[in-house]
């Protein structure tokens, strides 16, 4: 059959992405990478009650995004969903491009059945993070995937090649839909004791009868006696601290969002919200039987609320030369009721390895950021929930922080005024909480301390887009100046997301070298709803398209803005299964068809 009898719709896909891949490739043969993502619904059973989830490309987790440092990454993402969408890639600095960020403050969504290209760079990065749906506690039902960005081959890893590399998502998880939970928040409900947690979107291996009543699909790790391998572990749950412990085994942390890490083993490692790290674990042990995989929820009371027992995640770890299942109680998790310290001090024994290269050549501790006058200090408080104009919601500094229906990015673009203020306050004023979009007025080159005090009864974490900052302290109790004087100013980690104790602070450093408009969020996604974020501005100071890259031509416009965006021809799965076809072939293929297409 003549190609050139193709369908319309392929021949037109392979037009477009002949027009979309010549001008890289032209430019940059091996250094971009192409993906297509679907984000649709399914109905499954992780937990064994059949519920609506979110899917990419029809599993959860999605497709990994495997890059190279300063590579080009270009996504092109079709929303199937009923609602608005927009992905987030954590961790993923976008130097000088806030446009792709996939945040409100920045981005308009996604509408349905519309598609709308990503585009950006891996600029001086490596390691292990993810993405997710930014919008309306999407997240909480799936739509999320592994980023892996590789070290560039002049920049060696701080460890032997691994034998193999496996992802593992870890989150508590809910039966309820993602708009039954936002329904609950609206009512001025919490979301309540999740009903398990997923690992890689499976539910727990039945390890105990009563717990896990019935037989459930669950994760299974292969893996070759004698081997080594990386594994990068996400918590991508939606409120909850996870303990991740395999059975037996020691877990040799080597990397943290972004840093390579002071290699040390762990029997166990909390992981909080939002938080990424990468282990070597070897397979040291005998072949009896296979191991768990235990990810458990912490800083709960299992005496007080016995649902809390369910809230463990279990896969298993199987040697190729197993000679029988997994049984038996699980490995134990840590401890607390004697030392109540242990996770606060655990997390301190992560430090950088400044002998280290990252994403360049020199090592990770040449840039002495200790060193550095600080510029500005932000002490950012919060609080437990409270009522605002009979509403429930939360704060950060008394502000609850209002959805724009403009980004705050297009405003400035189009110097629109009434969006937002830059009238954040740097530190808690006693004053009646209140509803605004109120921004932080950062200066570009500036250095800044940025200490999260959390006075909630609750663990938080927090997380800066388009920057990794220095974990430089955190202790129980209230920060004050005094307390920079333990501050580590060598060899803190560098990373994007840090946990902040109930009752205690965590200081961290930024240096503000990547102009645009950027979300620092709570990573709790009931906290992120309720109004716990707020942006921090970083002008270009030599105006706009000087240091900032330019709006892409794609851009979206909505709210005040709406009556720019151009039309677009709604788009479904079926119609376009030939595009996602076509993305995974390579650049040589896809003009073949193209010439045999044109050709009479």
């Amino acid at each position: 059959m003549r190609l050139s009898r193709l369908p319309p719709t392929v021949l037109l896909c392979a037009a477009s992405l002949f027009v979309l891949f010549s001008l890289p490739f032209s430019l940059s043969a091996n250094t971009s990478v192409y993906y297509y993502l679907e984000v649709y619904y399914k109905v499954l059973s992780p937990l064994g009650v059949p519920q609506q989830v979110i899917t990419v490309n029809g599993t959860i987790p999605g497709p990994l995004i495997n890059t190279t440092t300063n590579w080009d990454v270009v996504i092109n993402v079709l929303n199937d969903l009923n609602e608005p969408l927009l992905l987030t890639w954590d961790g993923m600095q976008h130097r000088r491009n806030s446009w792709q960020d996939g945040v409100l403050g920045t981005n308009c969504p996604i509408p349905p059945g519309w598609n709308w290209t990503y585009q950006f760079q891996a600029k001086d990065q490596i390691g292990s993070f993810f993405y997710f749906p930014s919008l309306g506690l999407q997240r909480a039902a799936g739509g999320f995937g592994s980023i892996t960005v590789n070290n560039r081959n002049t920049v060696p890893v701080p460890f032997a090649q691994p034998d193999g590399d496996f992802t593992i998502f870890i989150g508590d998880w809910y039966t309820k839909n993602h708009t039954d939970l936002r329904k609950l928040l609206d009512e001025g409900k919490d979301l309540g004791i999740p009903d398990g947690v997923l690992i890689n979107g499976k539910g727990p291996y039945r390890y105990n009868s009563t717990l896990v009543p019935e037989p459930l699909d669950y994760e299974t790790i292969n893996v070759e006696p004698g081997k080594a391998y990386r594994i990068r572990v996400h918590n991508i749950g939606t409120s909850t601290s996870l303990n991740f412990r395999i059975q037996n085994h020691n877990l040799l942390l080597v990397e943290a969002e972004g840093t390579y890490t002071i290699q040390q083993n762990f029997t166990n490692l909390d992981v909080h919200v939002g938080q990424s790290y990468s282990f070597l674990v070897t397979m040291d042990q005998n072949a009896s039987t296979d191991y768990y995989i235990v990810a458990s929820g912490r800083f709960v009371n299992e005496s007080d609320e016995p649902a809390w027992a369910r809230v463990t995640g279990v896969a298993i770890l199987h040697y190729s030369n197993s000679k029988g299942a997994a049984s038996g109680p699980l490995p134990d998790p840590p401890n607390d009721i004697y030392y109540t310290s242990y996770s606060m001090n655990q997390a301190k024994t992560i430090k950088m390895n400044t002998s280290a290269g990252a994403a360049r050549p020199n090592p990770q501790g040449s840039f002495h950021y200790g060193s550095i006058n600080v510029t500005h200090t932000y002490l950012i408080s919060s609080v437990p929930p409270l009522y605002i104009n009979d509403k429930r919601r939360s704060t950060l500094n008394g502000i609850s922080f209002i959805p724009p229906e403009t980004p705050l990015r297009l405003a400035d673009l189009h110097e629109l005024k009434g969006v937002y203020a830059l009238d954040f306050p740097s530190r808690p004023k006693n004053r009646e909480p209140r509803l605004g979009r109120s921004a932080i007025n950062a200066s570009y080159k500036g250095f800044i301390e940025i200490v999260f005090q959390n006075n909630d009864t609750k663990i938080h974490t927090y997380h800066l887009d388009g920057y990794a900052f220095f974990v430089v302290g955190m202790d129980y109790g209230e920060w004050s100046k005094s307390n920079r004087a333990s501050y580590n100013k060598w060899d803190a980690i560098s990373r994007t997301t840090t946990q902040v104790y109930p009752g205690a602070w965590t200081a961290v450093l930024v240096s503000l070298d990547n102009v645009g408009i950027w979300n620092l969020r709570s990573e709790n996604l009931d906290r992120w709803y309720l109004g716990e974020e707020v942006y921090v501005r970083v002008a270009d100071p030599g105006g706009y398209n000087r240091t900032e890259m330019m709006v892409p031509d794609n851009v979206l416009y909505c709210g005040l803005l709406s009556a720019l965006q151009r039309a677009q021809t709604p788009h479904t799965r079926s119609s376009a299964s030939s595009l996602r076809v076509l993305m995974n072939l390579n650049f040589a293929t896809i003009l073949v068809l193209v010439l045999f297409a044109i050709i009479p």
